[in-house]
């Protein structure tokens, strides 16, 4: 199972996030955990990897699984801490070899395309202050089958 730990970092109500090249869709920065390394510390190195930017003070937002479907059998399995963050140190990147970063006012980020699982993710941290659990199945193009959040949404 693949482990990996992102943050959505809000300023002046704005979201940093990345567009990704392979679809053209809009994610959260991240990626994936070292052996060894806590969540909190995988989530900071790997901002700073893709932003330069240093998180200070992350909070653990939600905890997620993601199961991948060919058919109905599961090709791939990962687990996804998110955190949320108001304050980092340091001066954004010009370039990034995962794709465009980008600050994205917080009204404008639901039309944007990404994952389904991901725009329910917003949703709750742009509304709440609760820590979220999820599972989400995917087919192996990415499309949302199924998912489960509790809190549930609206809660």
């Amino acid at each position: 199972m693949q482990r990996v730990t992102n943050c959505i970092l809000m300023e002046n109500e704005h979201i940093l996030m990345i567009k990704k090249p392979r679809r053209g869709w809009y994610a959260i920065p991240g990626g994936k955990m070292e052996i060894g390394e806590s969540v909190k510390e995988s989530v900071v190195r790997e901002y700073h990897e893709e932003t330069a930017l240093k998180l200070n003070q992350p909070e653990l937002a939600g905890v997620f699984t993601f199961n991948i479907y060919d058919n109905e059998q599961v090709v791939q399995e990962w687990m996804m801490f998110t955190f949320k963050c108001e304050a980092f140190e340091g001066k954004l990147t010009d370039y990034c070899e995962e794709g465009e970063l980008e600050w994205i006012p917080f009204n404008k980020v639901a039309s944007l395309p990404m994952a389904e699982g991901d725009r329910r993710i917003f949703r709750h941290v742009l509304t709440s202050k609760r820590l979220l659990y999820g599972t989400f199945s995917y087919t192996k193009d990415y499309e949302l089958i199924d998912f489960r959040l509790d809190p549930p949404p609206g809660r």
